[in-house]
């Protein structure tokens, strides 16, 4: 990922809290069938390894997981983005030497892919991620709320993937490049918009 110096996230605590509150991430491999790139929900275990390990599970009947991997794999975690007008910068008074571009945060974690079919490792990635997601729920759900016999089938419906992050890449792009007026027109801006995303990113841009 190409990161100008502004908007490096080498923040080892927020990263990993990033990846600890993400739900979906796009999982990406090079193969020599061409590039695969499948959105799953994965699991972030800080406590295994350096820079932790990744989880999760594909459907059986999706090919991705039947092409090994050239090199290590590629988990894109996105945040909130906004576009940013020009129009909004008092400094565009300055000559008009402003042009749109676009803020968001963003997190990529690489690392050598495993993928696992045995039954008793599918169900501990099944009952971690659920119980994440299902927490706070009001009435929580369980995998072994499901029959027996259902959830064998479930899970021979699917395949595990495991990735031990090897590198992990923060980049929050923030409006860190203007100056501070710009950057206060850029939050009031966007704080005051209907798009709840456009106000995610107001309250990080920095003042």
């Amino acid at each position: 990922m190409y990161i100008p110096a502004p908007f490096c996230d080498d923040d080892r605590e927020r990263l990993f809290s990033f990846l600890r509150a993400s739900g979906l991430a796009l999982f990406v491999t090079a193969t020599a069938a061409g590039p695969f790139a499948t959105p799953l929900p994965l699991l972030f275990d800080e406590r295994e390894g350096e820079w932790g390990t990744l989880y999760g599970h594909l459907a059986r009947a999706n090919p991705h997981w039947r092409h090994p991997p050239i090199g290590h794999g590629l988990a894109i975690f996105s945040g909130p983005d906004a576009y940013v007008s020009p129009s909004w910068y008092p400094s565009k008074r300055e000559g008009g030497r402003v042009v749109p571009t676009w803020n968001y945060v963003t997190v990529h974690a690489s690392g050598p892919v495993e993928f696992f079919d045995d039954p008793a490792r599918l169900l501990e990635v099944v009952e971690r991620l659920t119980a994440r997601h299902e927490r706070g729920q009001p009435h929580p759900w369980k995998v072994e709320d499901a029959p027996a016999e259902f959830l064998r089938a479930q899970l021979r419906a699917i395949v595990g993937l495991r990735m031990p992050v090897a590198k992990l890449e923060g980049k929050r792009k923030l409006s860190q490049n203007r100056p501070a007026a710009d950057r206060a027109a850029v939050a009031a801006a966007l704080a005051a918009s209907d798009r709840e995303a456009d106000r995610q990113v107001a309250a990080l841009i920095p003042r």
